[in-house]
């Protein structure tokens, strides 16, 4: 398949649009969750400040600790006995907000309660059931008769803390209203009401007194007859902690909120002491006030919404109750389901006292937000589809003929048995397709080079191996018809110097592809260059008395990452290189200097010049300059002085130079300053 139709297949799946659409409004969910998360712990870090500085000196109430909650009123209590006006009221259900107090297993009848407060008066409501009331009959009072006792000890700031508490006595000789009596004196307190009523199988009692400052206790206990182990429950000390939501935190929170969210703090224990929300969003149009396209967007919407939630990580399921929740079991942070089905983004923050803050975000909101992006994108796909379709296929021609050509100046450059015939044009565009061109007529250049290199290599390898072997073959030959010991022993030295000849080539050969192997698996390491040449150069001068070697540059100070033990080898070549063309009691120079292009570390030899065209061949393999020395010097020496260079990321050359009015001959290896 050519690249237009490849091109032309590539622009039919952008029909994936709608699809690449629902993936961004997935990326922009996620996106606005992690905002989101991010701004509800900063303003769940203020509301906990907030919610500290004004639970300062309220105790908490520990977990564990009694205590009856006390719902805040919205509505005015008719004292009738009945709980149909009490908040959370339920029919079918009567008893699924109250809190209780079961004698499960032995027996007994179990007691239930609720407690509200309109600010002024506590209010109680207790049942107790299964239990048919016996009434306090007058002209009997010792005679077993039901009867409810009330125990108030008030907020230990306002009174002592050793005070005995208040009690009351509550009893009736039949159903209707009733007075508490007080204390052991037994009269009436008009300020504790009641109304005594039957419930079911059992009764039921609506009782009215002052509401108590602050965290005061209350307790009490339903009783009949004279057994005390017949009683459904037994005061103890503490009391039971009055616990009621604070209305001026609550004020304080709600000025807090944004839209779709809602904060809770809870004691020690669970209870719920202020609890505020803000709505989500202003409720939309009527079904019936909307157009089909708004209706076909609200369908859009919700087959949106189950998308995204269904692509979404999966909320952890918790269950918080209206008064009391259980703060072990919530995540500190995430997506969480309530009991409803709803998904809430959550976390919380410790507050003074132990209390915590509960702050969740609706993602209702997100949702509708991300939701309205998805319309824009969906309504556009066609004509980007059409533009781009067109746009690809012109491209696609212009990108064909590009590679064509290419492929044309390629093929031209190479013949059939493999040779290079020719180079690839250079490329004057800056894209990728123009590097490609560059790149290839670089590599071109590059193989070029290196079969002219293979091909002399041969040639040069020939002619070395040609002569010893020569030698050899003549030495036998005419071994074989010598006639005194003293000619047998001329030729059996002549064939031993050939053989070490070829030992040497065999040698020099193996030792240059032995260090590029080594170089593959050579670690580097930092070091001084400074110090490694100084100390190499004062070895040299003391194993050679015939030369002058010096060194010329900083005793440390130049840091360099790489091998010292190479750079050690690549000056033996060099100094060993110069020895050969240096006469005695000339100058040898090793120098080390910090240039433009880098470290410089060089070699410099007082002695014959080279020769203007030699000046890069001499690190090619088997290239010497030496007259008259043919033997034992195959020019692999400054070949591994290029290769220990280049591992290093540098480059050697050679050029003559007269340095302090002496001629002679000036080798360089530059190596960055990114490798220093």
């Amino acid at each position: 398949m050519n690249l237009k139709r490849q091109l032309l297949v590539a622009s039919l799946l952008m029909l994936l649009i709608p699809w690449a659409g629902l993936q961004f409004v997935l990326e922009l969910d996620d996106a606005l969750r992690q905002q989101a998360r991010q701004q509800l712990q900063e303003q769940a870090e203020r509301l906990a400040e907030t919610a500290g500085d004004l639970m300062i000196g309220m105790p908490a109430v520990a977990s564990g600790e009694p205590a009856i909650y006390v719902e805040p009123l919205t509505g005015i209590i008719n004292l009738d006995g009945y709980g149909d006006d009490w908040p959370g009221y339920d029919e079918e259900n009567p008893l699924r907000n109250w809190q209780s107090s079961s004698a499960s297993g032995s027996g007994l009848p179990a007691l239930h309660w609720q407690a509200a407060t309109d600010q002024q008066n506590l209010y109680l409501l207790i049942r107790v059931s299964p239990r048919q009331p016996v009434f306090f009959n007058p002209g009997i009072p010792n005679q077993p008769h039901d009867r409810l006792s009330v125990w108030l000890k008030p907020d230990t700031q306002s009174v002592s803390p050793d005070q005995s508490p208040l009690s009351w006595l509550i009893r009736t000789p039949a159903p209707g209203q009733v007075y508490g009596l007080i204390g052991a004196t037994l009269k009436p307190d008009y300020r504790v009401s009641s109304y005594w009523q039957g419930a079911g199988d059992g009764w039921q009692l609506e009782l009215k007194l002052p509401m108590p400052a602050g965290r005061s206790r209350l307790g009490f206990a339903a009783r009949w007859g004279e057994d005390p182990a017949m009683s459904v429950s037994t005061p103890t000390d503490p009391l039971p902690v009055l616990v009621s939501r604070n209305l001026v935190l609550e004020r304080q929170i709600e000025s807090q909120l944004n839209r779709g969210q809602r904060a809770r703090l809870v004691e020690p224990a669970g209870w719920v002491i202020a609890r505020q929300s803000a709505a989500s969003t202003t409720p939309g149009p009527e079904f019936d006030a909307l157009s089909p396209l708004q209706v076909i967007e609200q369908i859009s919407l919700n087959a949106l919404r189950a998308l995204v939630r269904f692509y979404q990580p999966e909320p952890t399921a918790i269950k918080t109750g209206s008064n009391r929740i259980d703060t072990d079991t919530l995540p500190s942070e995430g997506l969480v389901r309530h009991e409803d089905d709803s998904v809430w983004l959550l976390t919380t923050r410790s507050v003074f006292g132990g209390r915590t803050l509960i702050l969740e975000q609706s993602l209702d909101q997100l949702l509708t937000l991300s939701g309205s992006t998805l319309g824009s994108v969906i309504a556009r796909s066609t004509l980007i589809i059409v533009a781009l379709t067109l746009v690809l296929l012109g491209y696609a021609s212009w990108l064909s003929w590009r590679i064509t050509r290419l492929q044309r100046a390629v093929s031209a450059s190479i013949d059939e048995d493999g040779r290079i015939t020719g180079t690839v044009p250079d490329s004057r565009a800056k894209d990728e397709l123009g590097q490609l061109q560059r790149h290839f007529s670089l590599m071109v250049d590059r193989l070029h080079g290196y079969n002219r290199y293979l091909e002399s290599f041969s040639r040069r390898l020939s002619h070395e191996l040609k002569t010893p072997v020569a030698v050899v073959r003549s030495s036998l030959e005419n071994l074989s018809h010598c006639e005194t010991e003293t000619e047998r022993k001329q030729y059996i030295e002549r064939a031993a110097s050939a053989t070490e000849r070829l030992r040497q080539i065999l040698h020099g050969m193996s030792e240059a592809a032995r260090l590029e192997q080594s170089l593959d698996h050579a670690d580097k390491e930092p070091f001084d260059l400074a110090e490694v040449a100084a100390q190499a150069t004062a070895a040299y001068q003391a194993l050679d008395s015939s030369h002058n070697i010096r060194y010329s540059g900083p005793e440390t100070g130049l840091q360099l990452t790489g091998s010292p033990e190479l750079i050690v080898q690549l000056l033996d070549k060099l100094v060993d290189n110069a020895r050969d063309f240096t006469p005695e009691g000339g100058l040898i120079e090793v120098g080390l200097e910090t240039t433009a292009e880098g470290l410089c570390l060089s070699v410099f030899n007082e002695g014959s010049s080279l020769p203007d065209s030699a000046a890069t061949d001499i690190f090619s393999p088997f290239v010497s300059l030496r007259e008259g020395q043919e033997q034992g010097h195959l020019g692999q020496g400054l070949l591994i002085v290029s290769l220990i260079a280049d591992y290093h990321g540098g480059r050697v050359d050679a050029q003559n130079r007269t340095q302090g009015g002496i001629d002679g001959v000036w080798f360089r290896v530059i190596i960055p300053a990114t490798h220093s």
